[in-house]
């Protein structure tokens, strides 16, 4: 047998690449291609990595050439590499630093500069360039500083990304140490992982570095990252995050691992609105405004507090507006972090141009397997329609055929199997449709949480859950944001929106912290139903990042 055939990868042809998880080499070629390719199913025999412009201008960003690329696809594949792929690879990571930006004489003003004829004559052709880029001659082109980040994403979308190695400024000093015992008397340590994907962001603080996003499974401890980055930087931080809870949670957090003083860490959300060295903000304060014809008041949030770093928490729901005050403060380090830079809206590469590239990423599985989060079981519960419902399905429309599925009564019946058989456990019921929640919270008499939970209240309840004072509660989807329930080892999901991938990482995520028990994911949804189609996106998500879902059909006879 030739030794070619004991090799891990295989390349296919549409730069798609297939990697054998019960290979011995797997582990080392798994780590060399993930620096310039995406993980887009990691089932257990073979997952499958694609090579695109932006895993490609990742790399380049990390430096990483194509040459070594190609050498690297050698090694590892069985079978020959498609000679279109190495061209495609050549042509499209070429395509990074043939234009880069850099400082002028004028504190005001960059330069754009491109590396031939050809292209500074197409960009001087191009429509959505035309009020933003001055030609200068000699290949230059010269724009406001505050259109830095403007720029970055019209060329993006072009197909020439940016090598901005305009300076960043380092804000106000803030000098701080994290503690070897936390306030709550626990011994404290920054994990491998964590340590890997801060030094990954930090880099060696020369110019093309400081900005970029991390990608870390829920559960593997973003917030300490975070944190990491903030010890290694010294400055004044900003941190931006999805609700009033994470707001509190990051306060918290800090206090306890840190020694910076409580009262040095401000609030800055719809119920407090003061400004410390290390200030938290909600994203939702900062779009507020009063109509859609006014500008955004808080925005000047931005451009307080002379910051040397931004972190936005969860940046995967970065909130639209936001990426147009994100391109004015470009000159800000600044660091995203997230579960998964799946976008609904498909803005990865707004996260790429203005926040950052990917600099650091860690598959879901590889923690699990060594015990940094939970082993999670998931198992999809089908139930037929209720037989009042059956006529009012047919005759509805698509986004009322979802709904009556979702609201199956059924669903309350085998909620209440699944708490009997999970007595021990701490459980999360989550679901879309309020009125539906607040039914389940009254018959199994749970506590329930919705958007409008005042947050005092909110906070009690989840007070009462992590000490194990509640044993169930029941949660609209403010449960997929930034909600910090270490105790949680079950989720029974009611319903869902529309098969959402994003939803349905930060859901799991929920469940996945490190505990000495198996954590259980339960999904109920109706049968020959809409739902039953959306369910299938869910599964196929969650079956592409290696967990094993179990379908099972439940009798409604068994639940009378």
């Amino acid at each position: 047998m030739n030794i070619s055939e004991f090799k891990p990868l295989i390349v296919q042809g549409d730069s798609s690449l297939l990697l054998d998880v019960h290979n011995p080499d797997f582990e080392s070629a798994r780590g060399d291609i993930t620096p310039f390719s995406e993980l887009e199913k990691s089932p257990e025999h073979m997952h499958t990595y694609k090579i695109t412009p932006l895993s490609l201008w990742n790399a380049a960003s990390a430096g990483i050439t194509h040459q070594e690329i190609s050498d690297i696809l050698d090694n590892y594949s069985r079978f020959p590499v498609p000679d279109n792929v190495k061209f495609t690879i050549k042509d499209i990571i070429g395509r990074y630093g043939k234009l880069y930006l850099d400082k002028t004489q004028d504190d005001m003003t960059l330069q754009l500069i491109v590396d031939s004829d050809m292209i500074y004559a197409e960009l001087s052709a191009q429509k959505s360039l035309k009020n933003l880029l001055r030609p200068m001659g000699e290949l230059i082109f010269q724009l406001n500083l505050l259109d830095r980040g403007v720029v970055k994403q019209e060329l993006l979308k072009l197909g020439y990304p940016v090598k901005d190695l305009a300076p960043l400024k380092d804000g106000d000093p803030y000098n701080f140490k994290f503690r070897d015992v936390t306030l709550s008397g626990r011994t404290f340590g920054i994990r491998d992982y964590q340590k890997e994907a801060c030094e990954a962001f930090v880099g060696n603080n020369k110019p093309g570095t400081g900005f970029g996003t991390l990608v870390l499974p829920c559960g593997a401890g973003k917030t300490i990252v975070g944190m990491n980055v903030m010890e290694k930087l010294q400055t004044n931080t900003l941190i931006l995050t999805t609700n009033v809870a994470a707001v509190h949670q990051w306060i918290d957090e800090l206090a306890d691992k840190t020694d910076i003083p409580r009262e040095e860490i401000g609030e800055y959300t719809g119920d407090r609105k003061v400004v410390k060295p290390i200030t938290v903000a909600t994203y939702q304060i900062l779009v507020w405004r009063k109509d859609k014809e006014s500008e955004f008041p808080h925005f000047d949030l931005f451009r307080t507090g002379n910051w040397g770093l931004i972190i936005y928490d969860e940046v995967h729901l970065l909130p639209a507006p936001v990426f147009k005050v994100t391109a004015e403060i470009q000159a800000v380090r600044r660091v995203g972090l997230t579960a998964t830079l799946i976008r609904e809206d498909g803005a990865e590469g707004d996260v790429f141009t203005l926040v950052g590239p990917k600099r650091y990423d860690v598959p879901w599985k590889q923690l699990e397997n060594k015990g940094w989060i939970a082993t999670a079981y998931c198992h999809e519960i089908r139930v037929d329609i209720y037989e009042d419902d059956k006529l009012k399905y047919a005759i509805a429309d698509k986004r009322k055929k979802f709904r009556i599925a979702s609201e199956n009564p059924w669903k309350v019946s085998i909620i209440k199997k699944l708490l009997n058989m999970h007595k021990d456990d701490q459980v999360l019921v989550i679901g879309q449709y309020v009125d539906q929640l607040q039914e389940i919270a009254k018959i199994i008499k749970a506590p329930l949480i919705t958007g409008k939970t005042p947050n005092p209240e909110r906070e009690v309840i989840f007070d009462n859950f992590k000490k194990g004072i509640e044993k169930v509660i029941v949660v609209s989807k403010v449960a997929n944001f930034a909600i910090n329930l270490p105790d949680a080892s079950v989720a029974i999901q009611v319903s869902g929106t529309f098969g959402s991938r994003q939803e349905e990482a930060q859901r799991l995520g929920r469940i996945l912290r490190p505990k000495e028990k198996d954590s259980f994911f339960y999904s109920i949804v109706t049968r020959h139903t809409t739902e039953e189609t959306f369910a299938a996106n869910r599964q196929k998500f969650l079956t592409e990042q290696g967990y094993k879902y179990n379908i099972e059909i439940w009798n409604t006879k068994d639940l009378m």
